[in-house]
């Protein structure tokens, strides 16, 4: 599913490529491979390299974005925007305009167990224009994202550019050999950005070393219709040693069933039937629509390991943000909003250097001593989380019992505040 926005903005981006030549050098060698020069090369056209992207651009930085598929459509990607993501968006007077697209919200979250349902987030009561959780189709949001940059002829967007591997001279990163489906590329800039996900290429070639930060699951995605008179929040269902993440995205109910690392084969085995008995007992408000999942093609895995890297950069590389250099787990639906985070910092310290050409490690130093600690934070808030569903799954006849900090009423806003804004609001330097 690609929309208006994205037509736009692919038109928009055939104007910038062919007018732009006083930002972006494009020549070839003798074997046909076409050679580009930008300041920053960004890899990944997830939310953490779109906004760094845009807000590069903004900057009046020749930047390249380079996105491996051909659209920006992905079956079950994290589709929670955060109140801080608001606050940006906002900031950069987009918000609005973000907002007239379809969209649903979320005030509040909470658990349910078969004795109690407990609220551990209330948005509504945040001192913020944006008191709510927006759910918006990931792709809606980067065909908005790199739409807006398009409209800057410093930015450059490639659709279909699956990165191959990294471009070095005497230690130092100059850039990124792609691959498109007209052949190989070449982008060289003063400063490659790796953000290509949780399954990130560049870091698998750099062969860096993960610290694993939680225990691992998987999640099976899948949706069920959702009814006018359905009145349920988004909600983390408990029951049986099971748990479902459900998400309101209108008309369908977008539905998360964690289960343990490799219990898909088993779940398999036992059959369909009975995994519909065990989500109808999960969501019983659901149980009349269960019968339509007819094949397990209908259920897309996901892998969860949480992880983080030990370092983020080398001279020229800024390794990784977001997913690529911290895995986040699903709960609280944190990770995009943490990508952004980063991305925000990124601009904040590495736009002038860029501007004057003169990117040091010292300064991709100063992004990672920024982000890592509250990326570690919410790494050990998702632990404790999932640990206790890895207790809850391993002895399914006891009650599950979430942790003591979300059932105590007056610290119940500090987790709202952990889900919208971090350990503290990553704000945009101007």
């Amino acid at each position: 599913m690609t929309g208006d926005l994205f037509a736009a903005a692919a038109e928009i981006e055939e104007s910038v490529i062919s007018e732009s030549d006083q930002v972006t050098a494009i020549s070839s060698d003798s074997s046909g491979t076409a050679k580009t020069e930008s300041t920053c090369c960004v890899v990944g056209g997830g939310p953490a390299g779109a906004v760094l992207s845009l807000l590069l651009a903004r900057k009046g930085i020749p930047v390249m974005l380079l996105e491996a598929h051909k659209d920006f459509d992905r079956v079950f990607r994290g589709d929670t925007l955060h109140p801080s993501t608001m606050e940006l968006m906002d900031g950069l007077g987009l918000a609005d305009s973000l907002l007239e697209l379809p969209h649903t919200r979320l005030e509040k979250a909470g658990i349910q167990t078969p004795s109690e349902h407990i609220v551990f987030a209330d948005f509504s009561r945040l001192a913020t224009r944006f008191p709510f959780i927006v759910l918006m189709p990931q792709s809606r949001f980067l065909e908005f994202v790199t739409s807006e940059a398009s409209r800057f002829s410093n930015f450059t967007l490639r659709m279909g550019a699956s990165a191959q591997e990294l471009i070095r001279e005497d230690g130092v990163c100059v850039g990124v050999r792609y691959r498109t489906s007209d052949g190989r590329d070449e982008c060289r800039a003063a400063l490659t950005v790796a953000c290509d996900g949780r399954f990130s290429r560049l870091r698998k070639l750099t062969r860096l070393e993960q610290v694993k930060t939680s225990p691992p699951m998987d999640v099976l995605w899948f949706r069920l219709p959702r009814k006018p008179e359905d009145g349920l929040d988004l909600m983390f269902r408990v029951n049986e040693g099971h748990l479902v993440v459900m998400l309101d995205r209108g008309d369908f109910w977008q539905l998360g069933y964690v289960i343990l690392k490799g219990e898909f084969h088993d779940i398999r085995e036992r059959g369909l039937d009975r995994f519909r008995v065990s989500l109808g007992r999960l969501v019983p408000e659901l149980s009349d629509r269960v019968g339509q999942l007819t094949e397990w093609t209908q259920l897309t895995p996901l892998n969860v390991e949480a992880g983080r890297l030990r370092k983020w950069y080398s001279p020229g590389l800024l390794f990784f943000i977001g997913d690529a250099a911290h895995v986040m787990s699903p709960v609280g639906g944190v990770g995009i909003n943490y990508a952004i985070q980063d991305a925000v910092e990124a601009a904040n310290v590495l736009g002038e250097p860029l501007q004057g050409d003169a990117v040091t490690t010292e300064h991709l130093s100063l992004v990672q001593r920024k982000r890592e600690f509250p990326t570690r934070v919410i790494q050990w808030f998702q632990g404790v989380i999932q640990q206790q569903f890895v207790k809850a799954s391993l002895n399914p006849e006891k009650p599950f019992r979430p942790p003591w900090f979300l059932r105590i009423p007056l610290i119940r806003t500090l987790p709202a505040r952990l889900v919208a804004f971090g350990i503290r609001r990553a704000r945009l330097r101007v």
